[in-house]
């Protein structure tokens, strides 16, 4: 395997839900999603290894009843760090209001991955 690059492993995967109570907006509950999954992360693996967190890469995946409504965008800026790989799926959950509209809820996988 000389001169070849070392593929990248997976180090944290991290998982959140977000919701749009009122607004059915896809984007807004996408970005919570991402929000809550890394809410309570600290990763000093980058001091202890001294790696620049903006090497790490990140796939983002968003699901949701509508994944063509959310602006991937948008939702990977939440992302602090890192070279981001954001796609949308179906599925998540619209609960009805009760009102004629839904709740809109959105899960989130954010998956780190080193070369280390």
């Amino acid at each position: 395997m000389t001169g070849t690059a070392k593929p990248a492993q997976r180090v944290i995967l991290e998982m959140g839900t977000g919701n749009a109570l009122r607004s059915g907006d896809y984007t807004r509950a996408a970005k919570r999603a991402v929000e809550d999954a890394i809410r309570h992360s600290y990763l000093p693996v980058f001091q202890s290894l001294d790696m620049d967190p903006a090497e790490m890469e990140v796939a983002l995946t968003l699901a949701a009843q509508a994944p063509e409504k959310i602006d991937l965008a948008a939702a990977a800026a939440v992302l602090p760090y890192g070279k981001v790989t954001a796609k949308a799926v179906k599925g998540g959950l619209n609960v009805a209001d009760g009102n004629g509209g839904h709740v809109v809820i959105v899960n989130a996988a954010v998956e780190v991955r080193l070369r280390v």
